[in-house]
Order: structure tokens, then sequence, then C-alpha cells
């Protein structure tokens, strides 16, 4: 299993406005910096255009840190790609990749947040339809050079070159998803690695999705290996239970409580936080060997997964503590879920023997 870090590049931290926004993004760096020095898989960055978040470029962000690592994958998570030009999003990929020499990945979808749409001129009503299009766009330009496409939301191409072109080939691109059926079957009908947000309820109630997603995939004639499930969860690791809660709960409600005063959600308790954490709920906050267990357990529960990343810098962190964290998961929570994985798996090839 793959294990790394997924960040949104928060503009506030846990000590509010002591960092300038500039030292932020430079900090950031410095911790996809770390995660490579200590063995991290990967790392991503998310993308919105809202004050809370310095991430509305990703590709930039990444950019920078591609200088500054050898050997981490480097990913968005994810390109609201709805609201983006396929042309553009491949080009800045595919330089990325060319300066990571063949690190870049990237992982699309229609993002949480509805911010881009009137930034950027898209009706919310062409939603489902902006997506779909522009991700079969994306497709072609991956597999040819030269671009012959129509459309309904951009202009034609007629066999423009899109360029550069990456080391590899093909370009990874996963398909982000939350709970729609449909996202799911569309990507195993499109044969893409899925990547599933789950924040929040128990991670195995996604198992019937996952389940289908992998049967779609298999109808379209796509094999196993190419249908990987990766997870995007909230957590959190520091030397103690009790210290990961008192560091994570309070940015962790902070940030609940804006997104459900938007939206009309209930705010977040503690009581709501404890279920979460409990060996069952998504939270993966607590001690490495609880993190570990907890990781192991979702894995059986959605039948395999092929990654795992954690997104802590919702609880507004500080720069210090994310880079304690990123080592604890690096030196300690990775090795020890991949050999418990391992032991699991050889175990049940000599039951079958």
């Amino acid at each position: 299993m793959q294990i790394g870090i997924d960040s949104f590049a928060a503009a506030y931290t846990d000590s509010s406005l002591a960092e300038g926004t500039s030292d932020r993004l430079r900090n950031l760096v410095e911790q996809i910096e770390h995660a490579d020095q200590v063995g991290l898989d990967v790392f991503g960055i998310g993308e919105h255009h809202r004050r809370d978040y310095l991430d509305s470029a990703p590709a930039v962000i990444l950019g920078a840190a591609a200088a500054r690592t050898q050997r981490i994958r480097l990913t968005s998570a994810v390109t609201v790609l709805s609201s983006a030009d396929p042309v553009r999003v491949f080009q800045n990929f595919a330089t990325l990749d060319l300066l990571s020499q063949g690190r870049a990945e990237m992982v699309v979808g229609r993002g949480s947040f509805i911010d881009s749409f009137p930034l950027f001129g898209f009706k919310l009503e062409d939603y489902d339809s902006l997506f779909a299009e522009k991700l079969d766009l994306l497709l072609k330009i991956r597999e040819n050079e030269n671009v012959h496409w129509s459309g309904k939301h951009r202009a034609a191409l007629t066999g423009q070159g899109i360029y550069p072109r990456p080391v590899q080939n093909p370009l990874p691109i996963w398909l982000g998803v939350g709970g729609t059926p449909k996202s799911f079957a569309r990507a195993g009908a499109l044969g893409l690695p899925l990547m599933v947000a789950i924040i929040g309820g128990e991670t195995r109630r996604f198992r019937p999705l996952i389940d289908l997603y992998r049967e779609t995939g298999k109808r379209y004639g796509h094999s196993p290996d190419r249908l990987r499930v990766g997870v995007h969860s909230l957590g959190y690791v520091a030397p103690t239970t009790q210290q990961a809660v008192d560091d994570f709960f309070p940015g962790y409600a902070r940030a609940f409580a804006s997104v459900a005063k938007e939206r009309g959600w209930p705010a977040v308790t503690r009581a709501d936080f404890d279920a979460q954490r409990a060996p069952e709920g998504a939270l993966l906050v607590g001690n490495a060997d609880e993190v570990v267990e907890k990781i192991v357990r979702h894995s059986e529960a959605l039948g395999g997964i092929s990654r795992l990343t954690f997104q802590m810098n919702a609880a507004s962190l500080s720069h210090a503590k994310l880079m304690r964290a990123i080592e604890a998961i690096g030196t300690r929570v990775a090795p020890a879920v991949r050999q418990r994985l391992a032991e699991k798996s050889s175990l049940g090839e000599r039951a079958v023997s």
C-alpha cells in the first residue's frame, strides 16, 4: 500500500496569523520535502478558490516541490476539472512530470466547493455535464498528441498538438469521488484508478460503491490490477492518543463549523468527533499503533486498497506539528502497515496452497 499526505494549503494555523502567506507556502514545500525524506510515497495538493486556502494553483506548488524531492510522487488532490480547461490541466501536469522526472499524477474530480464555477464563468446547472465532457477531452489528450474533439462547453480541437508530452505514458489520472454511485461506475467503465474521499461516517459503508466500481470495470474488460482504490482520510498522528486528540480537535471543529454554517448542517460536537475516532469511524487520529490498526481494518473492510493519504491541515495545525506527524507516518505508520499487509497476504497464500 502506498501511504502519503494531502494538503489544502490552509492559510491559517493554530497560531492564527503568526505566519504570513508566503511563509505558509514555503513551509508547505518543506513538508513535501520532509515526506520524501521519511519514505512516504505520495503528496497531494488540493485546489480551492477561497480565502481559507492557498492552493488555487496546485501545479505551481508541486513544481516547487519537484526541485527539492527525489522519489515521492506529486499529485493534485483534487483538480477541479469541471471549471478548468483540460488542455491547460494536461500541460501543467505534463510539465510537472518533466520537472520531477516522471513522478507527476493528477486526481480529477468535481470538487466539494462551488467557488470556481462563478469565478471562471460556468453554470452550476451544468455541474455534471461539464465534468463528463472535460474528462473525455482530458483522456483524449493523454492518448493523442494531436487531438480531434468537439463538445458543448469548449471550442473544438481540430488536430492541434498538445505540448509538452510527459515522461510517463500514460500520465496517471485518478478519479476523485465522494459518495455518488454514478461516479464510481464511471471510474470503473473508464478503467481509471479511484480515489475515495472518506471524511465521515463508517468507512465500511463505502464497500458497496467500491464493489460497484470493480464490477463495472470487470464488465468493461479492465484487468483487476488497473482498478486500484485509494482513500483520502482526515487523520493525524502524535506520540499519544490524548495529544493527537488535543491537537486535532479544536481546528477540526472550527473547520467543520464553517462548512456547516454554509451548508445548513448541524455543528460538529466532541461526541461526533469521538464517534469518528471509534474503530469503525473514518478519522485516523491517534498514536501510531492505533492508526496502523485502523488502516489495516479499513483496507480489509473495503476489499483491499492501494493508497491511503492523510489530510491533516483541515485542523489548522502548525508547521512544527505537521512536520512531526509526517515523520511519524513515514517512519512508524507506513512501515508497520506494509508489514502487517504483507503478513496477511503471506498467510492467505499459504492457506490457499
